[in-house]
C-alpha cells in the first residue's frame, strides 16, 4: 500500500485546472511557489524530466510536500503568485520578491480629473481599476481612452478662482488637439465629467462603442492604403477585445477579510478557508473534518471558524460565509449574493470541493477498499437502495434496421468491470427490431439461468432505455418471481433520467457525481459489448452470404472453408489444387471461377 502523503500520491491527485502551486520541505518550510495553467501537468513536470539547472535539481530533491490553490483564470494565477511569493518570500522564488506590484489605472481625485497608469495605491479618494497582468493591456487602454476623449496631462492645480484668475496658458498639447484647454476655461466641467463617465465605462469593459470607433477607423486606413497603420489599431482591437475585465484574485475595494466555505459528504466535511489582506489573497487552506452522527454543516463551519482563526491568528473583523453563522460578538458577518464578493466565495467553495476530490483520489491509491466503500454507500443513498449495490449487471440491445438482433449484459462487481462474467445474446424469439420484446426475453434467459445454475443474483440491474425497456424487463421478473428481490432501474441516454418501476417521475443526478458516471461507465461498456457483437455477426452473415451465393456452395462447405482459409480474402487466393484438399475438385473449380 501506498504512503498517503509520499509526493507521488500527492501529485497523481492534483486537478487539471489553473492555479497557484507551493512547494515545502520536510520541515514545513516554503521553498517556491509557481503559477501553471495546468497543476497536474507543470508540478509533474519537475519529477518527470533531468532538470538543467543545478538550482531546480536541489530544489525538487528537498520537495516533500505540494500544496495548491485552484483559481478561475491563468490571469488570476499570476496575480495570485504575485501576492503569496510577497507575503512568503519563498528561498528559490527571485523574480518577484521586489516591491514591485502589478500596474493599475488610476483616475485622480480632482476637479479636472486626470487618468495615468501607477503602481501605487493611495487613498485620497481616487479611483484605481486593475490590476493588469501587462503594461501593454494597461497603455492599450489609456491610447484608446486618448484617442477617443482628449484629456489633460498636466498636473496644474485647476480650481476654479486660479482658471479665472488666467495664472495658467494652454500649451502644445491643445495645439495638436490631445487636449480641449480647460486650463484656460475652454471646457467646461460638466462636458469633462462626461468624458470622464464614458472611460469608466471603457475601464470597465463595455467597448461597444470604443470598439466601433476603432474598426472604422481602421477601415478608413485600409481604405487609404495605409496597411501598417491599420494592422495596429487592430492589434489593439484584439487586445481589447481579449482583454480580462475583472480579476477575483485582487480587489482594491475588499479590505481585510476572511472568507470560510465548506462542501460535505456522508462521513467528513471540507472546510476552506481564504484570507484576504487588501484585497488580496494571502493564504488558503482547507481542512478536514470527521463528521459526527447528524452534524450538520452548520455546525462543522462554526468549529472550523474558530479553529482556523486561532491557528492562523486572524484578527480579520469581516467574514464572508455561504449562511449565517453565530460568530464573536465583535466580527461582522456577510453572506455575499452577487458581484466581486460572491466571486471570492464561489473561489473558496471551487477550492474546497477541488480539496475533497484531491483526497479521494489519494484514498483510490492508497487504500481502495476504503474508496469501493465509500462509492457503494453513495450509490445506496443516491438510489434508494436497500443494500449496496456491489454486484450490477446492465443490459443493452444492439441492431441494425432489423438485422441480426443481439443484446449484453455487462457486469460490475464493487465498481469495477468484471468481463469474465460479461454475456452476449443471439435474439431467438423476436422477429424484427423490437426493443421491448427483445429486453424481455434478455433478462428473463439470463434470471432463468441464474436460478437453474444456484448462481448469485445482482443487487441492481440496469436496463439503457426508459420507461418501456423498464417495463418489458419487469415482467420477466414477475414471472421468475424475483420482482422486489432484485432492484431494477432504467437510463434514457437524452438526459439522463433515472426511471424507477411504478415511478412516472425520473430522478435526474448531478451531472459529477459519481453514482450517474458509474451507470453511464455500465451503459457504455454494454453499448461496445454489444455493438462488437453485433458487427461480427454481421461481418460472418455477409462472408457466408458471399461463399453461398456461388452455385453448388451450401452453408456447411461455407462453414468448412472458412475453418481451413480463416478468411474469403484468403479463400480468394487460394490455388485450385489446396481448395479441393478441402471439398473436392468439382466445387473447387466453381469456387476459384467465381473469384477470378
Amino acid at each position: 500500500m501506498s504512503d498517503p502523503s509520499s509526493i507521488d500520491v500527492q501529485i497523481s491527485a492534483l486537478p487539471d485546472s489553473p492555479g497557484v502551486y507551493q512547494f515545502y520541505d520536510a520541515d514545513g518550510k516554503i521553498l517556491y511557489v509557481g503559477k501553471a495553467k495546468n497543476l497536474k501537468k507543470r508540478v509533474s513536470s519537475y519529477f518527470n524530466k533531468k532538470q538543467e539547472y543545478g538550482k531546480t535539481r536541489v530544489l525538487v530533491k528537498k520537495i516533500h510536500s505540494v500544496k495548491h490553490i485552484v483559481v478561475a483564470t491563468e490571469s488570476d494565477a499570476l496575480l495570485l503568485e504575485n501576492n503569496l511569493i510577497k507575503k512568503l518570500l519563498p528561498r528559490y522564488n527571485v523574480m518577484l520578491k521586489d516591491d514591485k506590484s502589478y500596474p493599475w489605472i488610476c483616475i485622480k481625485n480632482e476637479r479636472f480629473p486626470r487618468v495615468f497608469p501607477t503602481r501605487k495605491l493611495i487613498k485620497d479618494g481616487s479611483e484605481y481599476y486593475g490590476p493588469y497582468t501587462s503594461m501593454k493591456t494597461v497603455r492599450t487602454l489609456l491610447d484608446l481612452v486618448k484617442s477617443v476623449y482628449p484629456l489633460r496631462t498636466c498636473n496644474y492645480d485647476l480650481s476654479k478662482e486660479k482658471i479665472s484668475s488666467g495664472k495658467y496658458k494652454v500649451c502644445l498639447e491643445y495645439h495638436l488637439g490631445n487636449c480641449m484647454g480647460p486650463c484656460e476655461g475652454l471646457q467646461e466641467v460638466e462636458e469633462y465629467h462626461r468624458q470622464i463617465a464614458d472611460i469608466r465605462e471603457i475601464i470597465k469593459g463595455n467597448f461597444k462603442s470604443s470598439l466601433q470607433f476603432f474598426k472604422s477607423q481602421m477601415k478608413e486606413l485600409a481604405g487609404k492604403m495605409e496597411f501598417e497603420k491599420a494592422q495596429r489599431i487592430k492589434d489593439k482591437i484584439d487586445i481589447l477585445e481579449n482583454y480580462q475585465v475583472k480579476s477575483t484574485v485582487v480587489n482594491p475595494k475588499i479590505n481585510n477579510v476572511d472568507v470560510f466555505t465548506i462542501i460535505s459528504d456522508e462521513t467528513h466535511g471540507y472546510v476552506n478557508f481564504l484570507q484576504l489582506s487588501h484585497g488580496s489573497i494571502v493564504r488558503s487552506h482547507t481542512m478536514e473534518i470527521k463528521k459526527k452522527l447528524e452534524e450538520t454543516n452548520e455546525e462543522l463551519l462554526q468549529l472550523a471558524i474558530i479553529e482556523l482563526r486561532q491557528r492562523f491568528n486572524s484578527k480579520s473583523k469581516e467574514i464572508y460565509l455561504p449562511f449565517p453563522i453565530a460568530v464573536e460578538d465583535d466580527v461582522k458577518v456577510t453572506l455575499p449574493k452577487l458581484g466581486d464578493k460572491r466571486r471570492i466565495l464561489e473561489l473558496s467553495e471551487r477550492n474546497a470541493r477541488f480539496f475533497r476530490q484531491d483526497r479521494f483520489k489519494q484514498i483510490k491509491i492508497v487504500d481502495p477498499d476504503r474508496h469501493t466503500k465509500r462509492i457503494m454507500a453513495q450509490m445506496k443513498a443516491d438510489l434508494r437502495l436497500s443494500k449496496e449495490p456491489t454486484h450490477i449487471e446492465c443490459f443493452d440491445n444492439s441492431n441494425i434496421q432489423g438485422s441480426n438482433p443481439v443484446a449484453a449484459c455487462v457486469v460490475f462487481k464493487n465498481g469495477k468491470p468484471s468481463k469474465k462474467d460479461y454475456r452476449h445474446f443471439n435474439i431467438k424469439t423476436v422477429e424484427g427490431p423490437d426493443d421491448f420484446a427483445s429486453m424481455e426475453e434478455v433478462v428473463f434467459r439470463r434470471y432463468k439461468r441464474l436460478l437453474n445454475e444456484e448462481e448469485p443474483l445482482p443487487q441492481l440491474i440496469v436496463i439503457d432505455g426508459g420507461k418501456g425497456q423498464l417495463s418489458s424487463s419487469l415482467r420477466s421478473l414477475d414471472i421468475l418471481g424475483l420482482r422486489g428481490k432484485i432492484a431494477i432501474i432504467g437510463i434514457a441516454k437524452r438526459l439522463e433520467e433515472i426511471y424507477f418501476p411504478e415511478d412516472p417521475i425520473p430522478l435526474y443526478l448531478d451531472k459529477k457525481s459519481e453514482t450517474l458516471k458509474i451507470i453511464q461507465q455500465l451503459r457504455n461498456e454494454a453499448h461496445r459489448f454489444g455493438i462488437t457483437h453485433h458487427r461480427n455477426r454481421r461481418s460472418k452473415a455477409a462472408i457466408n452470404s458471399e461463399l453461398e451465393s456461388i452455385e453448388g456452395i451450401g452453408k456447411k462447405t461455407a462453414e468448412q472453408l472458412l475453418k481451413r482459409f480463416k478468411s474469403v480474402k484468403r479463400i480468394k487466393e487460394a490455388t485450385i489444387d489446396s481448395l479441393a484438399e478441402s471439398v473436392g475438385m468439382a466445387r473447387a473449380k466453381k469456387i476459384y471461377k467465381s473469384f477470378h
